[in-house]
């Protein structure tokens, strides 16, 4: 219930607070989540190690801009292009890009998944995609979780049978985008970590995968470097 009430909460005031930036939030785009904060400070921290004077990252299935937003933040000299699929998302976020000033460095494209960035010639220079997908099932949705939908829009959490349509896209469309060693890091569901990291290791396009605990030792976020292009 609590979730619900903050969900409200959040609708109602217009905004909420991500990787300690203000976002604003509107019905038609998921309110961003606490937990997904572990995937954007990955990200972060990936960057630094990195250490590129200008990286280059996709947020895919952006939602708000949050993960965006932030990493642009944190990362000032990132170039980022976000793309959701849905009306809704896509104008959240680009309010928010406007919102922190951020319109020179973030682009955000609508489409479905890597469509969006159709024409762009983004191919083989991108170094970092980082990706909360939707990962509920959608028997989960009909059942125990159909209280998710009731404030926000569906296709935020519907993800086909198992939940991992989106990932098992994304796993298999990446590489293409991605630079020699570029790295794919994805927020999973509670108990969906073993699953995606035998998915990336399956596609044999990755390698050091590996996946980053939050503080109760749940694996939350799954990470993969692209092996180098034949």
């Amino acid at each position: 219930m609590s979730e619900e009430i903050s969900v409200a909460d959040a609708y109602s005031k217009g905004r909420t607070m991500f990787m300690g930036l203000e976002l604003l939030v509107a019905p038609g785009a998921l309110v961003p989540r606490p937990e997904t904060e572990l995937l954007g400070k990955t990200a972060v921290d990936v960057l630094r190690q990195l250490n590129l004077p200008a990286p280059r990252v996709v947020d895919m299935c952006c939602g708000a801009g949050n993960l965006a937003c932030g990493i642009a933040h944190y990362a000032p000299t990132a170039r980022v292009w976000a793309s959701d699929l849905t009306d809704g998302c896509v104008e959240v976020a680009r309010r928010n890009v406007v919102h922190h000033g951020m319109a020179e460095r973030v682009s955000v494209l609508q489409g479905d998944l890597f469509d969006a960035f159709s024409g762009l010639e983004l191919e083989g220079t991108i170094d970092l995609i980082v990706c909360n997908p939707p990962y509920i099932s959608e028997k989960r949705l009909e059942g125990d979780r159909a209280h998710l939908t009731e404030l926000e829009p569906r296709e935020a959490f519907a993800a086909g049978p198992y939940g991992l349509s989106i990932h098992m896209r994304v796993i298999k469309d990446a590489p293409r985008y991605l630079r020699r060693g570029g790295m794919l890091l994805f927020e999973v569901g509670l108990g969906q970590d073993r699953q995606v990291m035998s998915l990336l290791e399956r596609s044999k396009a990755y390698e050091n995968i590996r996946d980053v605990t939050n503080e109760a030792g749940e694996g939350r976020v799954v990470m993969g470097h692209v092996k180098a292009h034949a």
